[in-house]
């Protein structure tokens, strides 16, 4: 996600992280910002979805302490998953006079008029993790590679049903998608499909619900009890014999309703196993699953060093420096390409959760007992 919820110093993924961040001003040039009014002591809005999910909040704390240490005020807001809070909220920074707004859009179309306002103010906005869309009004993007997470997923599933070593099946998978108000659902399936495609058209890899359309298998807001009550409808309509063996799940929120509903059904006995199921955003519940064998895999993103990346971004526009971006291809909003930088993510299983998120300090031990 989510899209959709932490400094990675002592992995190699992570040293590889930093050194693209420090490198990136003369690779890619970056972008020059003439400076806001305002500067050091500026306040900066940030505006997240919600508190229900860990990886918001931990973002959220990760850039307040980032943007204290380099002298500036924060305001931190969280939407409660509703557009009209979310949009009141961004109104009363912009009337407060916050310089610059860092936000991570509930419906990524509802923000057009309020960033009419946040323009003719002189605010400079920073979509963060979504792509804000259909607004010329948003500045840059600090997110993923949301394209590589879904492929992570599908790749993940195609290695453990051993189909590139010639086992050819057929077996019976299920399709999930994130929210359709949310940009980075149609990249992290599209990523998904990008591997998976060939599997399924070759009958190797079945659909058995049937259900294979973005519209069909999106899950609003990212709800889990959405996704329980669907899993549920499939296995009730479409496996009354048969059983699934993998479940392409794009977050680990939506992963545990699904699990949820299979054991339901029976799933996680030695006579019938839990299928293959991914992940992402490396949630401390799914963490957990992971290592009882319930949940096969998470995406895990280092929102850490995301919010170094806004950080970065909002500090470069209010003092007039360079901000980093590293992609000005790939984020059309439908009305402007957005200059964006995007991170690497990483797929996380059993073996190697201890090197990803322990060792990084993402989680402790004590996270996951």
């Amino acid at each position: 996600m989510r899209h959709a919820r932490a400094a990675q110093l002592r992995t190699t993924t992570a040293v590889v992280t930093v050194l693209v961040l420090a490198a990136t001003a003369t690779a890619c040039g970056g972008s020059s910002s003439s400076s806001s009014a305002g500067g050091k002591g500026s306040t900066i809005g940030i505006d997240l979805p919600t508190k229900t999910s860990d990886r918001w909040i931990v973002d959220g704390n990760a850039m307040v302490k980032g943007f204290t240490a380099k002298g500036y005020k924060t305001d931190l807001r969280f939407g409660n998953n509703d557009v009209d809070t979310q949009v009141s909220q961004i109104h009363k920074m912009i009337a407060q006079g916050d310089k610059v707004l860092i936000i991570a859009s509930i419906d990524g179309e509802a923000l057009g008029e309020v960033l009419l306002e946040a323009r003719d103010a002189g605010v400079k906005v920073i979509a963060y993790d979504r792509l804000i869309l259909a607004s010329n009004d948003v500045s840059y993007y600090a997110s993923f590679d949301n394209f590589k997470v879904g492929q992570l997923q599908a790749e993940y599933i195609v290695d453990k049903l051993g189909l590139k070593n010639g086992n050819r099946g057929p077996f019976n998978i299920e399709l999930f998608a994130g929210s359709p108000d949310d940009n980075n659902t149609q990249y992290f399936y599209n990523g998904s499909l990008s591997i998976l495609q060939k599997y399924i058209d070759s009958h190797e890899l079945v659909v058995g619900s049937g259900q294979k359309r973005l519209t069909q298998v999106n899950t609003l807001r990212w709800d889990g009890a959405i996704a329980e009550a669907r899993t549920k409808d499939i296995l009730s309509t479409s496996y009354g014999s048969g059983r699934i063996d993998a479940i392409l799940s794009p977050y680990d929120g939506i992963s545990r309703g699904v699990i949820t509903a299979l054991k339901h059904a029976g799933y996680g006995t030695a006579a019938k196993p839990l299928p293959v199921i991914t992940g992402q955003d490396a949630e401390a519940a799914s963490v957990k699953l992971i290592l009882s064998g319930e949940q096969s895999e998470t995406v895990y993103k280092d929102t850490r060093m995301l919010a170094r990346v806004a950080v970065q971004m909002g500090d470069a526009i209010l003092t007039g420096g360079k901000v980093k971006i590293n992609d000005t291809k790939q984020y059309d909003n439908g009305n402007k390409i957005v200059p964006a930088y995007l991170l690497p993510p990483v797929s996380v299983d059993k073996t190697n959760y201890k090197q990803k998120l322990i060792d990084t300090g993402y989680l402790t031990e004590a996270d996951l007992r």
